[in-house]
């Protein structure tokens, strides 16, 4: 893969980390507001463009498995960065997020 290849999965993966992003931080607000199948919903949306950004990640992984030359430029490191603070985001505000329901 050129590096212009990875690039361009790398801003996908951006693209689907930052929806989730974004999607998580709304699920939080909605719990404090006791909104909590509101707050669910988000979750369960921000999982979805998790599973996303992971499939573009996993492209290349199978890529790289199968031999492939990977080219890696600083637009899929800060996607690989974007993409796991992103889950780690994700496991906190699951726990947030039942701290406000109990």
């Amino acid at each position: 893969m050129s590096k212009e290849e990875t690039g361009m999965v790398g801003f996908e993966i951006v693209a689907f980390a930052g929806e989730a992003r974004s999607k998580l931080i709304l699920a939080l607000d909605e719990a404090e507001k006791k909104n909590f199948v509101k707050a669910d919903e988000l979750m369960a949306e921000a999982n979805a463009s998790l599973i996303e950004a992971h499939k573009s990640q996993t492209q290349m992984l199978a890529a790289e498995a199968r031999g492939e030359t990977m080219e890696i430029g600083f637009i899929m490191v800060h996607a690989q960065d974007h993409l796991m603070t992103t889950m780690l985001l994700r496991d906190v505000m699951k726990h947030l997020i039942n701290v406000y329901r109990n």
